[in-house]
């Protein structure tokens, strides 16, 4: 894995800052659902700047970035530049996950899904998984029983 100093240029941390405050419809879904660790107890940060590019969503600790994209990624060129972009990010040791805006819009659950695996196959079994209470049938028996 490829470990390189993230030197951010004031320029690019402005242009990450403006990002967050003009989200799509997809990436506010989505921001909803994963903030604060609400996701499985993973934490994600969203408009992240990894020089020279922004990733919409990041998942430090599984090293996972997940974009959302909308019709301007549909233009043979941007999908040109997209693919040198994952590719820069491959190799800096990040997983790239890509969703258009129309299925985290319209069957978000899907998306969700695949972050999920994704961020388990890297790290195992979520956090609140490991938080839960044991059951009865784990070994606690019932009052009074030995």
């Amino acid at each position: 894995m490829v470990i390189k100093k993230n030197n951010v240029t004031p320029s690019l941390r402005s242009f990450a800052n403006e990002q967050r405050s003009i989200p799509t419809r997809a990436e506010d879904l989505f921001w909803q659902q994963v903030r604060a660790g609400r996701f499985h107890g993973y934490k994600f940060k969203r408009q992240v700047p990894i020089t020279p590019y922004i990733a919409d969503f990041l998942c430090a600790a599984a090293r996972l970035i997940v974009e959302f994209d909308g019709v301007p990624h549909e233009r043979p060129e941007q999908q040109a530049h997209e693919m040198r972009r994952d590719a820069f990010l491959r190799a800096q040791g990040f997983r790239v996950l890509r969703f258009s805006n129309d299925l985290m819009l319209g069957n978000g659950n899907v998306v969700l899904d695949s972050v999920r695996q994704a961020i388990e196959a890297e790290l195992g079994p979520s956090p609140d998984l490991l938080r839960r209470p044991p059951s009865p049938a784990e070994g606690r028996g019932e009052e009074g029983t030995a």
